[in-house]
């Protein structure tokens, strides 16, 4: 027989995904449970523990235990830097994800802090700069709703967004268009990147911020910037919770044989 935490978290876990309990939505408190006969503080507390370790539930100080949201936001690949969307618009790469998810968003979900940085070994040697150089990094936090998916921070040489919206701390993208436009409308259009993504286990500090279940891994996201003429103009380094985006790529299937045959 199955201890009775373990029928109480299969309960719950039916109740969730039949939809009696939201994403969302906060699960009765343990207390409230305890008294309505479920078993005692310790048996609701398992079976809650046990529901966030399947990834049902996330629980944090102040929030309670929370339904998860079960379908992860799409990360869209090269369809998310259109530059109608930045350019002619104002479509930041992260709305044109809630966009293409059919998900609600607000711009003060992406906040930040800006500072100015020695410049991370990796940052240093993809700008062409010395050691010990420094740049500005852009910190972003971004949040659907109250829980966090993802932080990015974006490293720039001064010389390229000194004295523009890229370096002013407001919450929220730097101005209409974000930063993209910023980096436009100063000269510098961006005109491809190259993107690196792994998963690795979160860090503790990770797992706080990004509110975490236990064992759940990120996946980070390594992407340079450049101009047309190869200037990089932006560094950024992002952090995924790995159960909240599915990263989804559109793309021409290229032919290097073709390519490679001169029409002239």
């Amino acid at each position: 027989m199955a201890p009775k935490w373990r029928e109480l978290a299969d309960k719950l876990a039916e109740q969730i995904r039949c939809g009696d309990y939201a994403p969302g939505e906060q699960l009765p408190h343990i207390r409230v449970l305890v008294e309505a006969g479920k078993g005692s503080k310790s048996t609701v507390h398992a079976a809650y523990k046990a529901l966030e370790a399947e990834g049902l539930v996330t629980s944090s100080r102040g929030h309670g235990t929370v339904v998860r949201q079960q379908l992860p936001l799409k990360r869209l690949g090269i369809a998310r830097y259109d530059k109608a969307k930045w350019r002619d618009g104002d479509e930041v790469a992260f709305i044109a994800d809630r966009v293409a998810s059919g998900r609600a968003y607000r711009r003060n979900e992406q906040t930040q802090t800006v500072s100015l940085v020695e410049a991370p070994p990796a940052v240093s040697e993809a700008h062409g700069l010395p050691a010990g150089a420094q740049v500005y990094a852009r910190a972003r936090l971004v949040k659907e709703g109250d829980q966090p998916t993802h932080t990015l921070t974006s490293y720039y040489r001064p010389e390229h967004v000194e004295g523009t919206r890229i370096v002013d701390p407001t919450p929220g993208p730097a101005g209409r268009g974000g930063g993209f436009r910023v980096l436009y409308d100063a000269g510098y259009e961006i005109d491809h990147m190259k993107e690196r993504i792994f998963a690795r286990p979160a860090t503790a500090d990770e797992s706080k911020l990004l509110q975490l279940p236990p064992g759940e891994p990120v996946v980070e996201l390594h992407r340079t910037t450049y101009t047309a003429d190869g200037t990089v103009v932006e560094v950024a380094i992002g952090v995924h919770a790995a159960s909240r985006f599915a990263w989804e790529y559109e793309f021409q299937v290229p032919d290097s044989a073709t390519d490679k045959e001169d029409p002239q």
